[in-house]
């Protein structure tokens, strides 16, 4: 067996996970494969500490081989986000532009630096001592929320779309921006960028202004090639190869390939399918837009398990995860005050459901990208009391994702229940 036979075994659990949650749990299915993924792994642990099973042993070592930094950060990624931005509703991401904007630069940027310092601190009264670099470089992978868990149970139970394009669109973009920002500190961190406001700064926003504008370019690209086919699967083709060669392109050029995905994905999502359906008629359009919601789900359900599976290959032990555990309220309190703070001003010019600022901070679910993220730390280079950086990284990652995704996951519908009430209620009393 090899790592490409096992991501196909993996692909195949997915799927079977993702068609009994529907007769057995029928919870959400992201939640039901993040389930599936820690039970699977937690048998794998059984089976390598406990039973010494040869097959077991056999995998791990296949998933320690595998290089997750190309796989996740230079591969999947790419598909993973165009896919999520070709979703957002353009007219309405517009008539909250400014709010998502502050909430994607401010938010990230403050909840960033507040999960740093708090976990600095938190680290040393637990003498176990963390350099702050790597402390930020935390605070950088877990603050990009994940938008696939909550935004699957905000549309199902129909939430006020107000409450659900703030989720959608911050979602999206925080997810460049926090990858650009996670990029920054990397490079200060182990390829000794020099640490100058000056240079941090223009690193940041080359990296990210020439994402953006090569996202505009491949998307004015691909907008002229889909409406001049004249074949139905060569259309499709055209926009895999945005998310492969265009992703891997930026990658290349040391730009910010999230931020290309996500500004081309909103475009070719919005203005294309429009002139395409307009061109093609609506069955011309709709096949794409099914294909590419389903990819979304099958890559991220696989994600899940590849990064369940890196666990078992992980020295664990219940310091590392009482750290994680320990994290879960720090992320969470810097979530509320980084989201919370810019509501303070908003609420002098618009009125807003009175439980956003409750859903923004319970459903902004950490998933793959902060996993994806943490993989992608160096192995073998920094020890922190015997454990390497990497491996410490991550766990402590995977617990926050996993109370993440299963916890809040699972509780937000009463937040959003209220929310439809209120809406409702409004509604009513107007009339």
């Amino acid at each position: 067996m090899n790592a490409w036979y096992l991501i196909c075994f993996l692909s195949a659990l997915a799927v079977f996970i993702a068609f009994t949650n529907q007769y057995i749990l029928k919870m959400q299915t992201t939640i039901a494969i993040t389930t599936g993924s820690v039970v699977i792994s937690l048998l794998l642990i059984l089976a390598v500490k406990m039973l010494g099973d040869g097959t077991a042993l056999f995998i791990t070592q296949i998933v320690a081989d595998i290089d997750f930094n190309q796989l996740l950060l230079k591969g999947m990624l790419g598909f993973l986000l165009f896919a999520g931005a070709l979703e957002i509703d353009l007219a309405a991401l517009k008539r909250q532009r400014w709010e998502i904007t502050i909430l994607v630069l401010f938010s990230t940027l403050v909840s960033t630096f507040l999960v740093g310092y708090l976990s600095y601190y938190l680290f040393a009264l637990l003498s176990f001592p963390v350099p702050f670099i790597y402390c930020l470089l935390f605070g950088a992978l877990i603050s990009p929320t994940d938008p696939i868990a909550v935004l699957a149970i905000i549309k199902q139970m129909s939430a006020p779309q107000g409450i659900s394009i703030q989720v959608e669109g911050e979602s999206l973009f925080n997810d460049g921006v926090g990858l650009v920002i996670f990029t920054t500190i990397f490079s200060v961190a182990f390829y000794g960028t020099e640490a100058s406001v000056q240079d941090i700064a223009e690193l940041f926003f080359t990296d990210a202004v020439g994402g953006i504008i090569f996202g505009l370019v491949i998307a004015l690209v691909g907008h002229f090639a889909i409406l001049h086919c004249k074949d139905v699967n060569t259309r499709l083709l055209v926009t895999l190869t945005i998310p492969s060669a265009g992703f891997a392109l930026a990658n290349i050029w040391e730009i910010s390939g999230a931020l290309a995905m996500v500004t081309s994905g909103i475009l070719l999502g919005n203005i294309t399918r429009a002139s395409a359906s307009k061109k093609y008629g609506p069955a011309g359009t709709r096949y794409v837009k099914d294909f590419w919601h389903a990819t979304d789900s099958f890559l991220n359900a696989l994600l899940f398990l590849i990064i369940g599976m890196l666990i078992v290959t992980m020295p664990l032990s219940w310091e590392i995860i009482g750290l994680g555990l320990l994290m879960v309220p720090v992320v969470l309190l810097a979530r509320f005050i980084s989201v919370g703070s810019p509501y303070i001003i908003f609420k002098r010019y618009r009125k807003y459901d009175k439980h956003s600022v409750k859903i923004l901070t319970w459903g902004g679910l950490r998933g793959g990208l902060a996993l994806a993220m943490a993989a992608a730390i160096p192995s073998d280079q920094i020890q922190i009391n015997g454990m390497d950086l990497h491996d410490i990284m991550v766990i402590i990652t995977y617990v926050v994702v996993i109370f993440s995704i299963i916890v809040q996951g699972l509780t937000i519908s009463p937040l959003i229940q209220k929310s439809i009430q209120a809406a409702s209620a409004e509604k009513n009393s107007g009339l």
